[in-house]
């Protein structure tokens, strides 16, 4: 296959005498596309940064546009948002590559380019490009280059990154699953959102077994939460309720109970599963209430309609917004209310139990985890440690009932129990395991 050339149609006359018919630009934004991915392929990174370089960049030193007709036609129609989707999708389309190859450095080196692209820009004498530098200047301030940098974050460990990054997980979730995105962005969030998750889960299952073990490395697997040695004490809180009325068992039953129901029964039923077994403090009592109150006001219309599968989601998508964000932009009343006065693994656990009895509502959950972090991430780390505990037991209460890996609690000392005969956590082991999909 012959490579696309985009330096060598300088003859064309539709260059040259910019009032003569112009290029069709969705056409030339192909050709651009189609470089890129043939070259991506092809040819070593470093030659791969030469040509992002030379078309987006090079030409700000000698001042002619002649030599880039993409850039030369999109300053002439004045069009600084397809300017944006171009140099957007360009990066995603290497990025999505490199990252499949594990490149990583190299995603470094390319948002290093765009990082000092005003050392590029300072060489320029010429006034006609300082459209084009505003351009430059209006994307590396944009939200679309802020989330470009999620893919080299990860990898980069010599500048202090920001708190959210920590989770960018649920960040790189909302990019995959924004229809606005070019495919190769949505391909790249998710292939990476994934990869995190999968490191975290192993980092996890490998942790608890090397500290409850005398003959492991002390250094040898790192605790990946920021908890400390309280998290697996956390852990055995977490999965002690096994058994006849474990989560899993109760939301089995809870889908059974209510495949026949009318949306008000429900209503009702949802509301009790959700709170079985909870104590009855003032601030359940409270939650109870406002869950209700919000549930039984929405859509009375079908409350005498048969329960159906679309329904079923979004009524557990409508409560996921109750417990997090209402409109994508701020907290709930909910979520403050749990948080602020120190419950986070109440919180937790209810959301859990929706996704236990809908596991399609679990990117609805994670979007709505990653405008939480938007939302507090504008706060320095000191000021909003209540959502960072929150965010670092959900991902551990995930981890170990969502995903593919069964934890148990395994006594290993006898007669240790409590003055008032409850559980002493020290008794026993943490154990996982693999298992199968408990959702059909």
């Amino acid at each position: 296959m012959t490579t696309y050339s985009l330096f060598t149609d300088l003859e064309e006359p539709n260059f040259i005498q910019p009032h003569l018919q112009p290029l069709n630009l969705q056409l030339g934004q192909e050709k651009v596309y189609g470089f890129f991915m043939e070259i991506v392929n092809q040819k070593p990174p470093e030659e791969v940064l030469r040509e992002f370089k030379r078309l987006f960049f090079d030409f700000l030193e000698s001042g002619s546009l002649n030599t880039v007709p993409i850039i030369r036609k999109l300053l002439l129609a004045n069009n600084e948002q397809e300017f944006r989707n171009t140099i957007k999708r360009c990066c995603y389309i290497i990025v999505n590559n490199w990252a499949s190859k594990r490149e990583y450095e190299y995603i470094q080196e390319l948002i290093n380019l765009l990082v000092n692209y005003d050392v590029i820009c300072k060489k320029s004498i010429y006034t006609s490009l300082h459209v084009y530098k505003s351009w430059l200047e209006n994307f590396v301030k944009s939200e679309d280059y802020q989330e470009l940098k999620l893919f080299a974050n990860r990898h980069d460990h010599k500048s202090k990154v920001h708190w959210a990054n920590r989770y960018a997980t649920y960040l790189l979730v909302a990019q995959s699953l924004d229809a606005n995105n070019p495919k190769e962005q949505q391909e790249a969030a998710q292939q990476l959102s994934q990869q995190m998750k999968d490191n975290f889960k192993f980092e996890l299952a490998m942790y608890i077994a090397r500290s409850q073990s005398a003959a492991s490395s002390n250094t040898r697997y790192v605790n990946p939460s920021i908890l400390g040695d309280n998290v697996l004490r956390l852990i055995k809180t977490i999965i002690v309720k096994k058994g006849a009325f474990s989560y899993e068992n109760l939301a089995h039953i809870f889908i059974k109970q209510t495949q026949d129901q009318t949306f008000k029964e429900f209503k009702e039923s949802i509301r009790k599963y959700l709170f079985f077994s909870a104590k009855n403090l003032d601030f359940v009592k409270i939650l109870n209430q406002q869950l209700t109150e919000n549930l039984s006001n929405w859509k009375p219309e079908c409350d005498e309609e048969i329960l159906d599968k679309n329904l079923f989601l979004r009524s557990c998508n409508r409560l996921i917004d109750c417990l997090t964000t209402e409109n994508g932009r701020e907290p709930s009343q909910l979520f403050t209310l749990l948080l602020s006065q120190g419950h986070p693994l109440t919180l937790v656990i209810l959301l859990l139990k929706i996704i236990l009895i809908c596991q399609n509502s679990r990117s609805h959950l994670e979007i709505r985890i990653a405008h939480l972090i938007r939302y507090y991430e504008k706060l320095p780390q000191d000021e909003c440690k209540w959502v960072i505990h929150f965010l670092e037991i959900f991902n551990i209460t995930f981890a170990i009932y969502a995903e593919n890996i069964e934890y148990n609690l395994i006594k290993v000392q006898k007669n240790r129990q409590s003055s008032q005969g409850k559980l002493k956590m020290e008794a026993y082991h943490v154990f996982s395991q693999l298992r199968e999909s408990i959702y059909k």
